[in-house]
């Protein structure tokens, strides 16, 4: 990138209850979102990265976003624990273990473990 350097991340995912959003989410990430603004719900998700819900019926469900983690099992009881399902967990042929954990909308958001992380 020419002329500057990107910073931080800030991703949207629309949901179409954002009530529910907000319940589901607050489980997901284990505390309540850190801002509203407006209709934005927002949680830090590390110092330059944020995520945020907004209520978009319309496009709710076309969502993806993958987040990088450690402690992928505990992380997963932690969400079923919640009442959060999530798909198998793959392990790639790099051994990277990654798993989908679809919200009710259907938006994909996605762990991805790296090898002795």
């Amino acid at each position: 990138m020419t002329g500057g350097a990107i910073t931080h991340l800030v991703a949207g995912v629309p949901v179409s209850d954002l009530d529910a959003g907000i319940d589901w989410y607050a489980r997901f990430f284990g505390r309540e979102p850190d801002l509203r603004v407006g209709e934005e719900i927002l949680w830090d998700v590390d110092e330059h990265a944020t995520l945020f819900i907004e209520p978009d019926p319309a496009r709710a469900g076309s969502g993806r976003i993958t987040l990088a983690v450690t402690g992928l099992d505990a992380l997963l009881q932690r969400l079923a624990g919640q009442g959060i399902g999530h798909e198998p967990v793959e392990t790639y042929s790099n051994g990277v273990r990654q798993v989908k954990v679809p919200d009710p909308d259907g938006n994909a958001l996605a762990f991805a473990e790296l090898p002795g992380a």
